[in-house]
């Protein structure tokens, strides 16, 4: 699965829509360091969103990545 299904998928399964999301991700952030919702929709669109993006939006949904062996 890609990044831009995995994420989508994890935001339905929990509830939260991608507005929701990018709205937590900008709280307390300078207007010059928000992000929008069509930034981060082609960010995962094109696979270039940053690890440290998906971690950020793994938490505001509570859930976490983990790392095990295939």
């Amino acid at each position: 699965m890609d990044i831009k299904n995995e994420v989508k998928s994890k935001l339905a399964e929990t509830g939260f829509t991608l507005t929701q999301v990018v709205e937590k991700m900008n709280d307390g952030l300078p207007v010059d360091k928000q992000t929008t919702v069509q930034n981060i929709s082609n960010k995962l669109s094109r696979g270039t969103i940053k690890y440290s993006e998906v971690k950020q939006i793994a938490e505001i949904i509570g859930m976490e990545i983990e790392w095990r062996n295939r």
